[in-house]
């Protein structure tokens, strides 16, 4: 389950997710989210994060996932990581992840357009989009 960090109450809430058994992908939107996401204990017990900056620029989302990723490294955090982005930087966001043997994710729920900027007609086209990162 995708826990994102910035939330009121998230640490108590993967606490209970913990207990129960759920594995956690904790979800890091922001640079401030992976300086808490660091200090926190339940890094320990997560299963991977989802760096998934919000930025509409292709470049500013690309530069913010890396900066989420260098403090993932600084702070010892060696999860694995997927990476995912919002519109049409999500294609940047997901090349770099790639390049970097990252996982990456794509849907209809944030991303609508395909790498070139056309409306994906379904998941199924985003998805085929996202493969052909991975050839």
């Amino acid at each position: 389950m995708t826990a994102n960090q910035g939330e009121k109450g998230i640490h108590g809430l993967c606490e209970l997710l913990v207990e129960r058994g759920i594995g956690i992908e904790a979800g890091l939107l922001s640079l401030d989210n992976a300086y808490t996401f660091v200090e926190s204990e339940i890094a320990s017990r997560c299963e991977r994060v989802l760096v998934e900056p919000l930025d509409p620029d292709p470049n500013d989302a690309v530069a913010h996932a890396e900066s989420i990723e260098q403090t993932l490294d600084a702070g010892g955090i060696q999860l694995e990581q997927v990476h995912h982005g919002d519109g049409i930087a999500s294609w940047a966001v997901n090349r770099r992840a790639v390049a970097r043997g990252h996982g990456i994710r794509t849907g209809l729920e944030d991303t609508t357009v395909l790498p070139d900027g056309r409306p994906a007609r379904d998941n199924r086209e985003l998805v085929a989009a996202a493969a052909s990162l991975l050839e």
